[in-house]
Formats: structure tokens, C-alpha cells, sequence
């Protein structure tokens, strides 16, 4: 059995990574591919408890380097639990964030810098890497301006420090954003860029031609 395909979606708080996950998953399912799908943090019992704890708003005194050691500390779960079994029986599997994000968020945001992430990366997940990695990047000033708003409303609806990552100010996640940019020149080969202001069809059918290509390559091996 040939084994699955491992599809990774990327982008800053309110690039809208997780709707668009949704309508692939869909677009997918109506072409005779069942996806797996899962979520960093979180996608097991115990990376949601990581999750919760990463997220909660008490935990304002976590390190750097804790975050970074809890978010691998999750990824290596997710792999042994529900990643590698799905690639491994030949399903494609949906991930909403991977190492990208730890490299974009811990690394650039807050500033462990790239090489401590990836050799993070290499210890707990070895040569697993994403066979496609699909980035929404809008442009910085409508970033800054989406992340601002989702924390407008988180706040509204929770309190104002409901979430870790989502009361960081405009510095964190522009050192993100520009850390995502350099991400995606680097890994060129396996990260499509979908950078832009666009409409959410038309994310969708630059999503869709990107994975169209890598099915028809998959296949033909």
C-alpha cells in the first residue's frame, strides 16, 4: 500500500487556514478522498489538555522555551496517535498547523530564532515533513488588522486576556508574518504560498490547483 499524503495548512491567527481547510476537506471528499483531519495543538486527549494549557491566559509566565518543548511535547503525540497510522494505512491526512508555525510563532514571534525549532524537529519528528504545505499570507497590514479584530472579539466574548497568542501586540506578529515569508522562500519546494488580499473562492481554487498538482504527482509514482 502506497503510503498517504500529508497536506499542512499555515498562516497567522485569521488568515482564514481553518475554513479553508473545511472546504478542501470537502472539495476532497467529493472526488472519493476521505481525509484524516487534525489540529496542532490539540487532535488527542492529551494535546487538547496541552492546548488548553498553552492558550489560558494564566499561563502568562510560561518560557519561550516551554512553549516551544509544549507545542513539540503535543506534535509528538499527534504523530504516534493519528499522523503516522493515517499515512501509514495510505490516507491523506489535513493538518491545521505543524512545525511551520512553531518555527513561525516560537522562532520568529518569539524570537528562539529558526535553528533551535528545526533541530527540535528533527529529535521528535525525525524525517517527517508535510508533503505540501498550503500558507495564507495576506498582506502584513491586512494581518495585522485580521489578528487585531479576532482579538477584539475574542476579548468581547471572553474577557481580554482569554487567549496567550491572540493579546500579543503588532510587533509579534509581524516578526510572525515575516518569519512565515522567509519560511516559505526557504522550503519553496514543498510550501505554496498563497499570498494576497483575495477573496475566499479565490484562496480556495489556488488551494485546490496546488493540491490537484500533488494528487496527479502522487499518483503517478
Amino acid at each position: 500500500m502506497s503510503r498517504g499524503l500529508f497536506i499542512t495548512l499555515e498562516g497567522l491567527d485569521g488568515s482564514g487556514k481553518t475554513t479553508q481547510l473545511k472546504r478542501l476537506s470537502n472539495w476532497m471528499q467529493k472526488r472519493g478522498v476521505s481525509p484524516v483531519i487534525t489540529r496542532q495543538p490539540g487532535g488527542t486527549a492529551t494535546g487538547d489538555r496541552i492546548r488548553e494549557l498553552l492558550l489560558d491566559s494564566r499561563s502568562v509566565h510560561l518560557s519561550p522555551m516551554t512553549e516551544m518543548a509544549m507545542m513539540f511535547a503535543d506534535r509528538a503525540q499527534a504523530i504516534a496517535e493519528v499522523i503516522e497510522p493515517a499515512l501509514a494505512s495510505g490516507k491523506t491526512v489535513l493538518c491545521d498547523r505543524f512545525t511551520d508555525s512553531t518555527e513561525a510563532y516560537q522562532g520568529g514571534g518569539r524570537e528562539l530564532g529558526s535553528e533551535v525549532v528545526l533541530e527540535m524537529h528533527r529529535l521528535i519528528c525525525g524525517n517527517l515533513q508535510p508533503d505540501l504545505t498550503l500558507l495564507l499570507l495576506p498582506s502584513l497590514d491586512k494581518s495585522l488588522d485580521r489578528a487585531r479584530r479576532r482579538n477584539d472579539r475574542t476579548a468581547e466574548k471572553n474577557g481580554p486576556d482569554e487567549s496567550r497568542f491572540e493579546g500579543e501586540q503588532d510587533a509579534f506578529f509581524r516578526r510572525v508574518w515575516e518569519k512565515y515569508r522567509e519560511i516559505a522562500h526557504r522550503d519553496s519546494d514543498r510550501v505554496v504560498a498563497i499570498e494576497g488580499d483575495l477573496s475566499i473562492d479565490d484562496v480556495h481554487e489556488q488551494i485546490v490547483e496546488a493540491v490537484s498538482e500533488r494528487l496527479v504527482i502522487a499518483h503517478s509514482h
